[in-house]
């Protein structure tokens, strides 16, 4: 195990967000996606070590409109589908957020790697 020097930060969706993933492309009633179905494919963002409450929102009004924007990107990479306004209120709505203090690595057997994150990354991880 290792113990690294981040918090994290999982990003959940909300019924409005699977609201707006269903009216993307409209299906009849079962064909619908519900909110465990997206929940499914939750995020997590490894952020800099918050220690108060404070720090921590700080941190995610400066960083919501990129949060907001790759989680609306993962369901739709035409930013012309997307809310007209993408704002706090807007992350508030679509989005909540759950603070974990401590980051552990469980995996000794794989090194760390970092890339770059792009829509080509994206696409490759959903097909694993």
């Amino acid at each position: 195990m290792k113990l690294l020097n981040r918090s994290a930060l999982s990003v959940r969706p909300t019924q409005p967000f699977v609201d707006w993933i269903n009216a993307l492309e409209p299906t009849m009633g079962d064909d619908d996606l519900t909110l465990d179905d997206v929940e499914r494919e939750s995020t997590v963002y490894l952020i800099p070590e918050m220690d108060t409450p404070e720090a921590l929102e700080a941190f995610v009004r400066e960083r919501y409109s990129e949060i907001l924007e790759t989680e609306l990107r993962a369901w739709e990479e035409d930013e012309r589908q997307w809310p007209e306004t993408l704002d706090w209120s807007l992350f508030q709505t679509f989005l909540r957020i759950e603070h974990s203090y401590l980051a552990i690595d469980l995996d000794d057997d794989t090194a760390l790697e970092i890339s770059d994150v792009d829509d080509a990354l994206l696409l490759d991880n959903e097909l694993d």
